[in-house]
């Protein structure tokens, strides 16, 4: 006998429910059936179930089953068959049971997403549920399912996820952090509660990431070349002198590279050789980088033994590495000085210790290297207690002052020999902007203690801003011109992206590298302060609109502007731009932008000028606008000027064209200043404070010092008439010849792209 089944009801009643309590009544909406017929049908069903059922001898049937039963048997009451009537609405409300809504359950929703998700794959599934007491598409059940059998619905929200950050542009190899403001179809989303140290060490990234591409392709060399990964030596023929190293040495301090330290030092310690026997290193561009890179390294590791340390044995030969080397270069850059004035030859043979003239200009030198370079030697006149490197620096200014530049503003070029000017431009940019940074920072330098170097600074910025500052057509932007013809001739209305460093140069001669806050609450803030500062947050929107009006988002090394027949200037009155250049409501602004496509102007050397500003009014105001807009150029400039394959980052032809043709050539600046402005910029304020150290115009920090009893300033100024002419002394401009004077714009121009690289 089957214990199990002793009436044999599997095979008899196979199909039918043995529960009548299950079977729902069916819907009073169906037909109309009455009472009588209802009654009718329910005696025929009694009766029909009251009836011997026959014996079990179909052929189909099992006899050892039969012969284990072996015995008659009732069929339970009340058990349904499918010849009842109402079995026909059974059916129909099994069927529609999970097409209502009925109740839900707490899971119901993502049950019925589920399915539809599901029959994407399956195809609707179709005929009667196998069992009535859980019929098909009857709702979740209430214990959760496990995750395995929601499988198809996980992998489909995963893959939609996916596809939504790709689209979106969040997954790239040089994807930011987590709160990178991506422009939907729905706007702009902004960013909350930014984490400004995630964005440093991004920086921080990217430059580990550049220099493993120049150590493992052109270690050693002066230069990189990311596309072709190969490097170069500024003078061919010569084992170079690691220019890239040593302008860079202090930024791999500041971001606490140890490994990456170690290996420069060693190359410094071992490699490291002045002896270029060649006329065409640039006497501006030794001292700035080379020796401004050796004297910043030495007061980062001795001033700030924590940044990088590397254990050095106390007493031994690389103790005083940087500063021995330092002191070394210093030597033999002083051979430029000896010429028939004292303001420095453009050129310098580092192994002979000779100055020489340039080739190019009629042998004369820029404003820029006679007096930009006084920082440097200064310090290490300083460190070395050598008094030679602070008179020679001292002398070079001097001569420059006594010839006595109308508003305090130089022509580009002046004849070392004859201590005389040699063309009548007037501007700021392609390294200009160095001297007059120099004024103020020299003032800075020595805690304020040789007032001369202010008196110069006022007198100059007085001069900027009387001819040179001017306003576009429209927007009203604040830009800052060139006189080709001198201080008397006509604007030009073109400003070079390295002018972009006047607006930090104004803030820190207005507050000394104090916090505008701290200023105001001791009473040292006055309104004379506040319009001035007014002028350096104009010229720094113009600068940043620069690189809001390129479709790429990075400026052109030069820009011209719309301007009136007669240009409104500063001394006309002040005007302010539009406030909101990301607003695509009015774009009017855009057509006083004019960027001419050629070599020059459209090329983007990965500049650091105006990030310096960024960072510089940063500090003094706390507005994180600034940061903002350096991490809109920082996020341009990983995009469009990756060289790919883990191989660097490299400068630009034309920033107008999408998307911008790469050339063949990493921007020194490029480690050494740019991406350290953004990582200061974007790091803790307490980092080389302002008020405690200087950086030199090539990024190089410097630290402030008494003059004591050892240094004082070494001259006077002559004096000067109310256009800041010298008194009692003749026009010193020499009269060029229209060649020469030809021969000196033109190879302004070719400095132009020079200064950039550098």
């Amino acid at each position: 006998m089957n214990n199990r089944d002793p009436f044999n009801l599997r095979n008899s009643l196979r199909g039918s429910s043995p529960f009548p309590i299950n079977r729902p009544r069916a819907p009073r909406t169906t037909s109309p059936v009455t009472s009588a017929e209802r009654e009718k049908e329910r005696n025929a069903s009694e009766a029909q179930a009251e009836l011997p059922r026959p014996s079990h001898t179909s052929k189909n049937r099992n006899p050892s089953i039969s012969g284990q039963l072996g015995m008659s048997h009732a069929v339970p009451r009340h058990v349904p068959t499918q010849s009842d009537p109402q079995r026909r609405y059974e059916d129909s409300m099994w069927v529609n049971s999970g097409r209502e809504g009925g109740r839900s359950t707490q899971n119901g929703h993502a049950s019925r997403i589920g399915e539809r998700v599901g029959n994407v794959f399956s195809g609707p599934k179709s005929g009667l549920p196998m069992y009535k007491d859980k019929p098909y598409r009857y709702a979740t059940s209430r214990r959760r399912k496990p995750i395995l059998k929601q499988k198809r619905f996980l992998a489909s929200l995963i893959l939609l996820l996916f596809a939504l950050l790709y689209w979106a542009g969040l997954i790239s190899p040089w994807s930011t952090e987590e709160n990178t403001r991506k422009s939907f179809w729905w706007g702009n989303s902004q960013p909350k509660g930014i984490n400004w140290d995630i964005r440093r060490e991004k920086v921080k990234t990217v430059f580990q990431t550049t220099w493993k591409a120049y150590e493992d392709h052109a270690w050693g060399f002066d230069e990189y070349r990311p596309l072709s990964k190969r490097g170069r030596q500024i003078i061919d023929g010569t084992n170079g002198m690691g220019w890239i190293i040593l302008d860079t040495v202090d930024t791999l301090m500041l971001m606490n590279l140890t490994a990456e330290l170690s290996h420069a030092r060693d190359w410094i310690s071992s490699t490291l050789s002045f002896d270029i026997d060649s006329d065409q290193v640039g006497t501006f561009e030794a001292t700035t980088q080379l020796l401004g890179g050796l004297l910043s390294a030495h007061y980062l590791s001795t001033a700030f033994p924590n940044m990088a340390p590397i254990p050095v044995v106390e007493g031994s030969s690389g103790e005083d590495l940087y500063r021995e080397k330092a002191a070394q270069l210093a030597d033999r850059i002083l051979g430029a000085f000896e010429s028939g004035s004292g303001i420095p030859y453009s050129r310098i043979n580092l192994k002979t210790m000779k100055g020489a003239a340039a080739q190019t200009n009629g042998g004369a030198t820029s404003s820029a290297s006679a007096g930009g370079i006084q920082l440097e030697l200064k310090y290490v006149a300083k460190l070395t207690g050598e008094k030679s490197y602070w008179e020679t620096a001292e002398k070079a200014i001097q001569k420059l002052d006594d010839i006595g530049a109308k508003d305090g503003l130089l022509p580009s070029f002046v004849n070392p020999d004859l201590a005389t000017f040699q063309s009548t431009e007037v501007r700021l940019g392609s390294g200009g902007e160095y001297y007059y940074q120099d004024l103020i920072k020299q003032y800075l330098q020595t805690s304020k203690q040789e007032e001369v170097y202010n008196d110069m600074w006022q007198e100059a910025f007085a001069g900027i801003r009387k001819n040179l500052v001017a306003y576009s057509k429209t927007a009203n932007f604040t830009f800052i011109g060139e006189r080709p013809d001198g201080l008397e001739g006509a604007l030009n209305p073109k400003m070079v992206h390295s002018s972009c460093s006047v607006p930090g140069t104004i803030g820190l001669a207005l507050t000394g590298g104090k916090p505008i806050s701290e200023l105001k609450k001791a009473s040292q803030w006055h309104q004379e302060q506040e319009e001035q500062l007014e002028l350096a947050k104009q010229l720094l929107q113009t600068c940043h609109g620069m690189y809001k009006a390129t479709p790429i988002g990075l400026a052109p090394e030069a820009t011209r502007f719309q301007i009136l027949d007669t240009p409104h200037m500063l001394s006309d009155g002040p005007l302010h731009s539009v406030g909101d250049l990301t607003s695509t409501s009015d774009m009017s602004w855009l057509h006083d932008f004019i960027i001419k496509r050629d070599s020059r102007d459209s090329a983007n050397y990965q500049s650091p000028s105006t990030i310096s500003s960024l960072f510089y009014l940063y500090r003094l105001t706390n507005d994180t606008t600034y940061r903002e807009w350096g991490w809109d150029i920082f996020e341009s400039l990983l995009q469009h000027t990756d060289a790919g394959a883990g191989n660097g980052f490299t400068s630009l032809d034309d920033v107008t064209l999408t998307p911008p043709p790469q050339r063949d050539s990493m921007a020194p600046a490029w480690m050494a200043q740019t991406l350290k402005w953004f990582y200061l910029l974007f790091g803790p304020e307490d980092v080389l404070p302002l008020n405690e150290v200087v950086f030199s115009g090539a990024a190089h920090p410097f630290p402030r010092f008494e003059l004591g009893s050892m240094w004082e300033t070494g001259w006077k100024r002559r004096e000067r008439n109310e256009r800041g002419e010298v008194i009692g002394v003749g026009s010193k401009t020499e009269e060029v010849a229209p060649a020469t004077t030809e021969t000196i714009k033109v190879e302004s121009m070719d400095r132009t792209e020079h200064e950039g690289k550098q």
